[in-house]
């Protein structure tokens, strides 16, 4: 299920060369050998950024149904090092939305390259040690768990909103699992003379916890509930799929971006303190708006800061440049997605 342009080109002038076929011969085998493994799969992996990689051969393109976005996990991967309070709103949105017109992708938070031994899951880099000690709910948290939980919401679901037409999940990410994989390996020496130790051989970090997602005792049932229900508002709305998306609001101050993807409108607020009442948004289609999504509701390890029965009624007041808008509220590390009620 993978295309890898040096291999590719390697193999096809390997049989070239054996069939005399020279520049024209690697030519029509490099020809051959795409199609050969386009009949592998249908979606592609490779980082080079191949043009029309995932577009129709009739169109020119390789032919693959999807490709995979893989500069969003790298993009999350860099912001948590850092402060999430130096989190530039355009940023992430360019991040997630640069890809090709019409090819489609599938996106990711993470995949193995970070939760490999030798760097982090997104839930460790956000909450660290913490996550030993404080994810009983009938125990206290802290406030590396509250930020944690929250964020690592809000990171998938504007992952899964704006990055692609397809969202992958990496045993364990949808509920934030703790720690690294690492296989049994021995010690080695490279032909440099360096020495690489081993771990003993040992299994303990060559498993994922899933019994975690499901303990409703731990806030990790909290954040697998989340995941659910993001997979949920997917089927219900086919958002992912939709040709209809328009980001109106990335602003640096308030660090809200607010867009819209087929018929919902997904307010996230990234401030790490600031709610705001009152909220304008703009939106495409006027009438009634209701709550679908809350990442802050209680059965998702929230605070329920949001009421859910509420109705947002629409002006005709442009705002955004969107024909029409309506007020929310808002509350600091949230993410909130509206749907119109009829």
């Amino acid at each position: 299920r993978t295309v890898l342009p040096r291999f590719v080109a390697a193999w096809a002038s390997a049989v070239a060369r054996v069939c005399g076929g020279g520049v024209s011969g690697v030519r029509r085998c490099s020809d051959c050998a795409v199609v050969w493994l386009r009949l592998g799969g249908r979606a592609g992996c490779q980082v080079s950024g191949m043009p029309t990689f995932a577009l129709p051969v009739q169109v020119g393109g390789v032919g693959f149904d999807y490709r995979l976005h893989m500069a969003v996990a790298d993009k999350w991967i860099e912001l948590l090092k850092g402060n999430d309070e130096a989190w530039e709103m355009g940023n992430i949105v360019h991040t997630l939305t640069n890809r090709r017109w019409l090819e489609k992708c599938v996106t990711y938070a993470e995949s193995h390259d970070q939760a490999l031994v030798g760097d982090k899951t997104i839930a460790f880099w956000l909450m660290d040690k913490d996550m030993y000690d404080f994810m009983a709910l009938n125990g206290p948290s802290t406030p590396n768990i509250d930020r944690g939980i929250a964020l690592h919401k809000m990171i998938r679901l504007i992952t899964m909103g704006l990055g692609g037409e397809g969202y992958l999940n990496f045993m364990g990410n949808e509920f934030g699992h703790p720690e690294w994989i690492d296989f049994p390996r021995g010690p080695q020496v490279l032909p440099s003379g360096k020495f690489i130790p081993g771990n003993n051989n040992s299994y303990d970090k060559c498993r994922r916890r899933f019994d975690l997602g499901d303990a409703e005792f731990l806030r990790y049932h909290g954040m697998q509930q989340f995941d659910q229900a993001m997979q949920h508002l997917e089927e219900k709305y086919g958002f992912m799929t939709s040709d209809h998306q328009y980001v109106s609001r990335k602003h640096e101050e308030d660090k809200v971006i607010v867009f819209e993807k087929g018929d919902l409108v997904f307010v996230f607020n990234f401030h790490w303190s600031s709610s705001y009442f009152d909220y304008r948004v703009g939106c495409l289609k006027p009438g009634k708006y209701k709550v679908v999504l809350d990442s802050d509701a209680g059965l998702f390890g929230g605070f329920g800061r949001i009421h859910h029965t509420a109705e947002h009624f629409t002006s005709d007041c442009q705002h955004d440049n969107r024909p029409h808008s309506f007020s929310v509220y808002t509350p600091s590390r949230t993410c909130v997605v509206y749907a119109p009620m009829n």
